[in-house]
């Protein structure tokens, strides 16, 4: 049955949104027909704009559908997502800063064009691009199923308004470039955020205030047991050692323009997971208010039906709009860096290496939709009993280029082929174990005991590292390590804030 009141509210939002994002290409008018300006928005994003951004790219149907949904049927063990977006950031004020100067001075867009530069390697420059590609998939997988879910919940024929979703992102994506999330980013924002203000005052109210919401919560849900604390310390710290690798976050921090920017909003961004620790709660708040999960979703319905089920239609159409606008923006970022990395990584380094600026960007724009494309055959192909899989299985991935793009920062002696077969370890290893648990879960006995179940990622990230330090060495021995194109000059250049 479709619920016409939340559908109204909810059409309205999406489809005043979506018109923003066709608009965005005559904002801060440019030549879209480079990636500079298609890809990066000219690098030209402030603190304001670029805070936004970077929440609208983190801060996604992840932190709305999928963690509270493993609260909600796992327990404590979900709230892994609150420390780990906590750890990142002092990475963030350390790292990043470091990979924009050396990304401006010398003009790249991707990381694999700051890892091909760095090594002088064509092959890590494909390696990293198709890591990346791949991990972000089902990423984007991730922010389509959040739609896919409150669509649901609202009676519409979920494939056809998939398919007008799909169609509507792919086509502003394509006209305006980053300058599209980048604009509706703040409209996501200020939905978000008063859902849940709204949220976490009214069902407490509601439900007799959070004394009596946690009085209702299974103990074994509330509180950690003793064998999920090295599953729990592993995914968050495997996590955030992740994120800012995928090619979204990195687009973003390249499109700031200057380390200034980077730097304040490492500060500021914290703000980000007090609201994630208040939309976990909701998974706690959905078992007290005794919401059933649908037989099509299960957990991942938790949130959605927690509204349906509290709030008056008009309301609920709000928070709905909200969470599908919050997949909107990090789903075009996702796919316009993943397509930034086909065109100019893959396109032109293997195929067209006399390809045009134009060229590229239309190559760009057009794989933009085919990764979207990707990401609706992964929700199909792929079990969703904890959609937040997706996002950990893509860090299994990711994880094993931070060798090549973070440690090489700070390692000038580093071998570019103990990287390329540290990397074939990590991906080789946390595929094997991804097909071990029909990529159904994130975690892995290595040793047949109760205790150690590990986040895939890390382990594969340990076992890459090592081989990467120790060929690294060997070859260091040898006189061979440290190829590279990039002087000293380049790694420490100071570019003025707002070059």
């Amino acid at each position: 049955m479709i619920h016409g009141d939340q559908l109204a509210v909810f059409a309205i939002l999406f489809m005043g949104v979506s018109l923003a994002g066709f608009w965005a290409n005559r904002w801060r008018r440019a030549d879209l027909r480079t990636l500079d300006q298609w890809g990066l928005a000219g690098r030209s994003l402030g603190t304001v704009i670029n805070w936004f951004l970077m929440g609208g790219d983190l801060y996604t149907a992840y932190t709305f559908i999928a963690v509270p949904a493993l609260v909600f049927g796992k327990g404590a063990i979900g709230l892994f997502a609150i420390p780990y977006t906590i750890i990142v950031y002092p990475l963030v004020y350390v790292v990043m800063p470091r990979l924009w100067r050396v990304g401006r001075h010398r003009g790249h867009v991707t990381p694999s064009d700051y890892v091909g530069d760095r090594f002088d390697s064509r092959l890590l420059s494909v390696l990293i691009a198709i890591t990346g590609i791949v991990a972000t998939i089902p990423y984007i997988a991730l922010q389509m199923f959040g739609i896919q879910v409150v669509l649901a919940q609202m009676g519409v024929p979920v494939e056809l308004a998939l398919v007008i979703a799909f169609l509507i992102l792919a086509f502003f994506t394509y006209l305006s470039g980053l300058r599209a999330p980048a604009m509706i980013a703040f409209a996501k924002d200020v939905l978000i955020w008063s859902t849940i203000l709204v949220a976490v005052i009214y069902l407490p109210i509601r439900l007799g205030g959070y004394g009596a919401i946690f009085a209702h919560v299974p103990t074994k849900l509330a509180i950690l047991p003793r064998a999920s604390y090295v599953p729990y310390s592993t995914l968050a710290f495997g996590s955030a050692l992740a994120l800012f690798l995928y090619p979204h976050a990195v687009t973003s921090v390249l499109a700031s323009k200057d380390q200034d920017v980077i730097k304040r909003n490492a500060a500021f961004l914290p703000a980000y997971s007090f609201l994630l620790g208040l939309i976990a709660i909701l998974g706690y708040v959905a078992i007290a208010a005794g919401i059933h999960p649908s037989k099509a979703y299960g957990p991942n319905s938790a949130v959605p039906q927690l509204f349906a089920a509290m709030f008056p239609g008009p309301f609920t159409g709000y928070a709905f709009a909200a969470i599908a606008i919050g997949a909107l923006v990090p789903a075009s970022v996702m796919s316009i860096a993943a397509a930034n990395l086909f065109s100019r990584n893959l396109y032109r380094e293997l195929f067209r290496p006399t390809a045009s600026a134009n060229e590229e960007t239309n190559v760009s724009k057009v794989f933009s939709g085919v990764v979207k494309l990707g990401a609706l055959l992964f929700i199909l192909l792929v079990p969703t009993t904890y959609v937040i899989n997706f996002q950990l299985a893509g860090g299994v991935w990711i994880l094993q280029t931070l060798p090549a793009v973070f440690l090489s920062l700070y390692l000038r002696w580093l071998d570019r082929w103990a990287v390329a077969a540290g990397w074939a370890v990590g991906i080789g290893l946390g595929t094997y174990w991804l097909v071990q648990v029909h990529f159904a879960a994130s975690t892995i006995s290595l040793f047949g005991l109760t205790h150690d179940q590990v986040y895939i990622a890390l382990a594969a990230f340990i076992a890459n590292l090592i081989v990467v330090i120790g060929g690294s060495l060997i070859a260091r021995l040898l006189g061979a390590a440290g190829r590279t194109r990039l002087a000293e000059a380049d790694y420490e250049v100071s570019v003025p804030s707002g070059a």
